[in-house]
């Protein structure tokens, strides 16, 4: 992590936030840089059931001495928290002998407001292992962790052959291997609080207090807020997580790849206040004291926005595609274990319309292999199977068209047909010829003509 010693002092403030999340600390923030009186970074933590402060120096420096550590006691001192309060040091340096004996020191007499000292090499050891590396010369989140692609206790073409049972005349088990590949795609689950009162000259006239959580497409670019569904899949599975290793799943899937986040968590977190801005930010209509009506926009400031947790995780994105004879099927969903979210269904979808949706009736042509809805499916007519209308062909026999596989399959029939008595041909047209005794004889008199009988 040599790149380390090529950050700006405010970049290592960034990069310092991100270590102190991941470390699991709460409510990590910034101080205001404008005037931080030696606080940087501000954050909480809960030891033995007691919440306390921690106030954060940060030292992009060479050699940090004693001076620092005593203004940081100071500063310590002065916060306002209601609690117990420590302090801590970090530098990309190292602390010389006196800083190092004045923060002893303090330990040995027990002193109120303890120091902890944190170097380089300390630093450097703490973000391998919490999987923080450099990126373009910036802090880029690594995570080893992904909801399972697949359900352990089943095959992973399991949901294609599950799709394909609703499929009439087609057996499930009978189909060709699809072919399958995953991608792990990266997502964060952001949880934030607001809280914040806004004022003015006739009292509080808003008020917000939220806890929001929600899920984002974390690759390289702008963030996007995952839709719901896919928000409760990652929630609600991150228990189950498994490490992310290519090799294991090679025997599994025929194609592998990964995505990167290529950002840092700050990044996501400058994005996720942003965005809760925003969100909360409102027009207030109230009355004065002089009986004026007026409207005031309530925006919440950057400091009443607290991003609690950013916890990354991969979500593997399945894509299964099943060739069968003229028309290849794609399948694709986020999975997590047995839990998955569809996010395109080509089994379920007519291939000569756009009628689709696991409510509608499918049913296979084994004829060409088209998957087709109710008005492009026909039964053919000699072997009595359907038939799609994409590839039959058809012929008029006793006013009605009858459809078949291909001309052979016609020939056969011309043929079956020829031979058929009067009455027989007749009843080919079932929708007439069940209309009554004037239609049968209409149908049977047309057949007469047609033949050159009369």
């Amino acid at each position: 992590m040599a790149v380390l010693d090529d950050l700006s002092g405010f970049e290592f403030e960034d990069l310092m936030e991100d270590v102190f999340r991941n470390l699991g600390y709460e409510n990590v923030r910034q101080a205001e840089r404008t005037a931080d009186e030696g606080r940087d970074v501000l954050m909480e933590e809960v030891v033995d059931g007691t919440r306390r402060a921690v106030v954060v120096e940060c030292k992009h420096t060479g050699t940090v001495g004693r001076p620092v550590v005593q203004k940081l006691h100071s500063a310590i001192a002065t916060f306002d928290f209601d609690g117990p309060k420590r302090g801590m040091v970090v530098t990309t340096g190292r602390f010389t002998g006196p800083a190092e004996e004045y923060a002893a020191r303090l330990q040995q007499n027990d002193d109120p407001y303890p120091i902890e000292l944190i170097d380089g090499a300390d630093l450097r050891e703490i973000a391998d292992e919490i999987g923080l590396d450099l990126y373009n010369g910036r802090i880029e989140i690594l995570c080893d962790e992904t909801l399972r692609p697949y359900d352990p206790a089943a095959t992973v073409d399991a949901p294609v052959q599950e799709a394909f049972r609703d499929i009439e005349n087609i057996e499930a088990a009978g189909l060709p291997a699809p072919h399958s590949q995953v991608t792990f795609r990266p997502v964060v689950a952001i949880t934030a609080d607001t809280n914040a009162v806004f004022e003015t000259s006739v009292g509080v006239i808003h008020r917000i207090n939220d806890r929001t959580q929600f899920v984002v497409h974390a690759e390289r670019g702008h963030p996007r807020v995952a839709d719901d569904d896919i928000a409760t899949l990652v929630t609600e599975s991150f228990h189950t997580t498994v490490d992310l290793d290519a090799d294991r799943f090679e025997d599994v899937f025929d194609e592998i790849s990964e995505r990167r986040f290529g950002q840092t968590q700050t990044e996501y977190k400058e994005w996720a206040v942003d965005r809760l801005r925003d969100y909360h930010t409102t027009t207030v209509t109230y009355t004065g004291d002089n009986n004026v009506t007026y409207n005031k926009t309530c925006e919440p400031n950057l400091s009443d926005i607290s991003v609690q947790s950013i916890e990354p995780v991969y979500l593997p994105e399945v894509r299964h595609t099943t060739e069968i004879q003229e028309y290849t099927y794609p399948y694709e969903y986020y999975a997590a274990g047995p839990s998955r979210v569809t996010t395109e269904d080509g089994i379920h979808r007519c291939v000569h319309c756009e009628t689709s949706g696991v409510d509608e009736t499918y049913t296979y042509c084994p004829n060409c292999g088209a998957i087709a809805c109710g008005s492009h499916i026909k039964t053919e007519r000699l072997e009595g199977e359907p038939v799609c209308t994409g590839c039959a062909v058809t012929e008029r026999f006793a006013l009605k068209t009858k459809y078949f596989y291909d001309e052979e399959n016609l020939e056969a029939f011309r043929e079956e047909y020829a031979a058929m008595p009067i009455h027989e041909k007749a009843m080919e047209n079932k929708l007439l010829a069940g209309g009554g005794l004037i239609t049968m004889v209409l149908v049977i008199l047309a057949l007469l003509v047609l033949g050159g009988i009369v």
